[in-house]
Parts: structure tokens; sequence; C-alpha cells
């Protein structure tokens, strides 16, 4: 998946939940990407968070220290 489409899902779910009255924004942006994107997914976008988050949602930015992060492979025998 490329990066500008993580980067704008990111965006909308950040945009969805910051509009949700007492709730926990962050927490929840970060829940909802734990429960719905693939390992590689996540991944691809934590990447793209410590690369400078260029066009992601200040959000999405504060829910990434919540994010999981994928687990590596296991090795081939």
């Amino acid at each position: 998946m490329s990066a500008d489409k993580l980067i704008r899902m990111a965006n909308q779910i950040a945009a969805f939940f910051a509009t949700q009255p007492g709730e926990d924004a962050a927490q929840s942006v970060a829940s909802h990407i734990n429960d719905n994107w693939a390992p590689p997914m996540r991944g691809a976008l934590l990447d793209q968070i410590a690369q400078g988050a260029a066009g992601l949602q200040p959000l999405v930015i504060a829910a990434a220290p919540a994010i999981r992060k994928p687990k590596p492979p296991l090795p081939q025998a």
C-alpha cells in the first residue's frame, strides 16, 4: 500500500475521533489502528512517522506511541 494512502487513511481516522466528545482521541486513534490494520500497515505508518510525518495530522502523531509495532518475522530454517 502506498504511503499516501496510509497517510490519508490515518488522517481520516484522526478526523473522526477528533469529533468524539469525552474520549481520549489519540488513544482512540491508536486503538482503531491496532485493531483494524495489519501489522505491515502499522509498520509502514510508524516508518512514515519516524521519517518526519509529512502530511500526518498531529492527532495521528500523538497516537504513535500507543500503536503496536509489528513483530519481526521469524528466521527461516
